[in-house]
């Protein structure tokens, strides 16, 4: 199956072309991985096999398929494809594809416009195919590495279905490159180890992984006419770190959640992981560090104090000794804070306050609580009535009030009965027990 391309938008494949490319798989039955969604009863697939054209958008890490999906789609459906990059394209790219799309609709033929990155796309550029989208004068399939939520339009958004890619596993990299061996590349012997390090270093991405064994093809040492990829070529090949750390894409903020959440949930271990994970993927160690910071008041606030301090410190040490050293500081902090107690009391209270603040306007401070360091002021009668809480038994002015006049008191702040917060909890209670024996008093 073949799909026909307009020259002005096509990536003819010819025998010099990457690897990559000329390894395309030209069915649905030769594609590797995406199993969840290409499964035998899954819908995408379905549709691909029956030639059933809809509009989708493709969601996933580079190097999973998105391109070759929407091939195949296309050549299934025996429609035209226009691939277009949207960091190249712009409006008069897309128009020239609608009129094309225009003339096969009158000729019987469907179009397919294929739009990369889609996300680089503003929305002016999304909106000019959107009409055409609903008319029926051509599908859209667009491929996107960022969340859709945030880098689609709304608009396009409602009007295609969402498939999710994920990063290929080691085996189905294994497979790919077995295949480039068995094709393209027969005259390489590889052992099947130097696969599994190819493959380990891809990270998930075919097309790296592809790109790889072509230059280490180039590389390869020549023993008795036969080419050989060993370790030596591996070395050679500067294999370095190439896990997926996208700095401000959805890897980024992928990780930095799971470290969040490791830390929140009291797993040392996985918090470890997760942020040695993002040094290792070229994260600056002082975000994380702020990031930390953030930890201890929202996860453990009063619960153990110490762990903000201990943050502090951290970040403090980072900025003094940086990299690498600093680094050993954080992993300290950042264990620390996830075997020390928990509480979000802090943090509830509040964004708590805040919603109350934002409700009840500006209430005057009330005359009691204001300072009188000026005659008139105190003629005002500002300042009378208060109670110096240091004269007052046990240190406390029992049944006092501190809102302002006519709001009822709230309780924001709700300690857990964990860590320190637990004490924390102990005064409070006997404070308002004294507020009441106070108001009891009173109305005797």
């Amino acid at each position: 199956m073949s799909t026909k391309q307009n020259a002005l938008f096509g990536e003819p494949e010819t025998q010099h072309a990457p690897l990559a490319s000329r390894l395309r798989p030209s069915s649905l039955e030769d594609f590797v991985g995406q199993e969840h969604i290409l499964g035998p009863e899954a819908p995408l697939a379905m549709a691909i096999s029956a030639g059933n054209l809809h509009s989708f958008l493709l969601w996933g890490p580079p190097g999973v398929g998105k391109t070759t999906l929407a091939r195949l789609c296309a050549g299934t459906a025996q429609a035209q494809f226009y691939p277009i990059s949207a960091v190249l394209a712009g409006v008069k790219e897309i128009r020239e594809v609608i009129e094309a799309a225009r003339i096969g609709l009158s000729q019987g033929l469907r179009t397919v416009l294929f739009v990369d990155e889609v996300h680089r796309f503003n929305k002016a550029q999304q909106d000019a195919f959107l009409p055409h989208v609903e008319d029926g004068t051509l599908t859209f399939i667009g491929a996107t590495t960022e969340n859709p939520s945030f880098e689609v339009n709304a608009a396009l958004l409602s009007r295609v279905r969402v498939y999710r890619l994920r990063g290929l596993e080691q085996r189905h990299i294994v497979t790919i490159l077995k295949r480039a061996l068995a094709s393209e590349l027969p005259q390489l012997q590889v052992e099947p180890e130097i696969l599994e390090t190819l493959a380990t270093h891809a990270d998930g991405d075919a097309r790296r992984a592809l790109g790889q064994l072509e230059i280490a093809a180039d590389l390869a040492r020549v023993d008795d006419g036969q080419k050989i990829i060993d370790q030596t070529v591996l070395e050679e090949l500067g294999q370095g770190s190439l896990r997926r750390f996208d700095k401000g894409g959805d890897a980024f903020y992928d990780q930095i959640s799971a470290l969040h959440k490791s830390v929140r949930g009291s797993d040392p271990d996985a918090s470890l992981y997760w942020f040695v994970r993002m040094l290792d993927g070229g994260c600056d160690p002082l975000y994380i560090a702020r990031r930390v910071v953030r930890m201890a008041s929202e996860d453990i606030g009063n619960a153990d104090p110490r762990a903000l301090e201990i943050a502090l410190n951290a970040w403090q040490i980072q900025e003094r000794l940086g990299s690498p050293e600093g680094e050993l500081t954080l992993a300290q902090a950042i264990i620390y804070l996830a075997c020390a107690a928990k509480s979000n009391a802090v943090y509830k209270a509040f964004n708590e306050t805040k919603r109350l603040v934002s409700t009840q306007g500006s209430l005057e401070v009330p005359n009691h609580l204001r300072n009188a360091p000026s005659s008139l002021m105190r003629e005002q009668g500002f300042g009378k009535g208060y109670r110096y809480a240091h004269d007052e038994p046990e240190g406390y002015a029992a049944d006092e009030q501190y809102f302002p006049d006519g709001m009822t008191p709230t309780q924001l702040y709700q300690p857990t009965e964990r860590g320190l917060e637990g004490r924390i909890s102990e005064k409070l209670k006997h404070l308002r027990t004294l507020d009441r024996l106070a108001r009891d008093k009173a109305n005797r």
